[in-house]
């Protein structure tokens, strides 16, 4: 097998040029949803966190609150 007919050969085997480039878009599109869903999920962690906190605060400023107008017998 000479030179010219690996050259052929290697030609034939590389991909169509609007095959990789659809090929690209389609994984960058993959990258993009599957980054996507993990940015979301850090918003809902980090909202219900907040909840928590806001919950937690609002129990313990009752909590004062109940006692330094000693509405709660106890």
């Amino acid at each position: 097998m000479d030179t010219k007919e690996r050259h052929i050969k290697e030609n034939e085997r590389r991909e169509d040029p609007d095959t990789l480039a659809q090929s690209l878009t389609a994984n960058g599109k993959n990258r993009k949803r599957h980054d996507t869903k993990k940015i979301n999920r850090l918003w809902l962690w980090l909202g219900v966190l907040i909840l928590v906190f806001i919950l937690l605060y609002w129990l313990f400023s009752v909590g004062i609150f109940a006692d330094l107008t000693n509405s709660v017998n106890g």
